[in-house]
C-alpha cells in the first residue's frame, strides 16, 4: 500500500506530535505505515507513506535517485543566471549539489498557507520549479539562498511518478 499525503505547513513528518506541532497521526488513521522520506515542518506538500519496507527504501534511499519536484516561492524576481546556477549544481557547505532542473514558474494556484508567508511591499517575490535527485537536509532552501533568492514558501509537488494533484492540505489518497 502507498499513501500520498498533502502535508500541511507546521505538521511533522512523524506520527507523534511534538512541541505544538501535530504529527501524521492527526491526519492519517492507518496503522503500520511509515514515511518514505521527510519534509520539514515549515515545508508543505507531497509525503509518501507505505507499509512496504522495500518500496520505502526505493523511494527514500538517495542511491535510487528518485526525482523530487518542488515549487518554490522566493524573495525577489528569479533571474536566468540564478536558474543556470541551480541547474549546474550549487556549492553548499556540505559539498556541491547534483545538477537540478530549474525553471521559472508562474505563480501556481495553491491553497492559502496558514499562517501566510511574510510579505514585504518593497520586495517582490516569484516562483520557480526545482527538480532534484538528492535529499540533503533543507537542500532546496539552501540552494535558493546560495544563488541569492531566499525561500519564502516550499511545496513538494512530485516524487517520481506521484504528484500532489487533487489533494488538499491534510488529505491523503491510498494506492494499492
Amino acid at each position: 500500500m502507498l499513501i500520498l499525503f498533502n502535508k500541511p505547513y507546521g505538521v511533522l513528518s512523524q506520527f507523534t506530535s511534538e512541541a505544538n506541532h501535530p504529527g501524521l497521526s492527526d491526519y492519517i488513521p492507518i496503522k503500520r505505515v511509515y514515511p518514505a522520506g521527510r519534509l520539514d515542518h515549515d515545508s508543505e506538500g507531497l509525503l509518501l507513506l507505505t507499509d512496504d519496507g522495500h518500496l520505502q527504501h526505493r523511494i527514500s534511499d538517495p542511491r535510487h535517485k528518485q526525482s523530487k519536484t518542488y515549487w518554490v516561492q522566493v524573495e525577489g524576481i528569479v533571474t536566468a543566471a540564478a536558474l543556470a546556477l541551480l541547474s549546474g549544481g550549487v556549492v553548499l557547505n556540505d559539498g556541491k549539489t547534483l545538477p537540478a532542473l530549474a525553471t521559472a514558474l508562474p505563480a501556481p494556484e495553491l491553497w492559502p498557507r496558514v499562517p501566510p508567508i511574510r510579505v514585504r511591499k518593497s520586495v517582490p517575490d516569484s516562483w520557480l520549479s526545482l527538480t532534484i535527485k538528492e535529499g540533503r537536509n533543507r537542500q532546496v532552501r539552501r540552494m535558493t539562498a546560495a544563488v541569492g533568492f531566499p525561500t519564502l514558501r516550499l511545496v513538494r509537488w512530485q516524487i517520481g511518478e506521484w504528484t500532489l494533484a487533487g489533494l488538499n492540505p491534510g488529505d491523503y489518497r491510498v494506492i494499492d
